[in-house]
């Protein structure tokens, strides 16, 4: 892991595409802006753990409840 100091309005550049920036510093908690392109999806771990899982369970669907599901998406689009 590479750890950098980093002080309110510094950036940290991740390739050529991703910038960090320190937004505010207040106490124990540090607000960060992240500037990336649309195709570069950004996700606070708990929330790319979430997906992960989800992502996982839904693979392992029967494949008729995968097909239910997908009609009733289907449904979902006409109304």
């Amino acid at each position: 892991m590479l750890v950098l100091s980093r002080q309110k309005d510094e950036t940290i550049m991740i390739g050529d595409e991703v910038e960090i920036t320190v937004v505010d510093i207040r106490g124990d908690k540090v607000r960060l802006g992240i500037t990336a392109p649309r195709q570069i999806a950004v996700h606070r771990k708990e929330v790319y753990d979430a997906i992960r899982r989800e992502n996982e369970a839904a693979m392992n669907l029967p494949v008729d409840q995968v097909k239910d599901a997908a009609q009733k998406m289907r449904g979902l689009r006409r109304a």
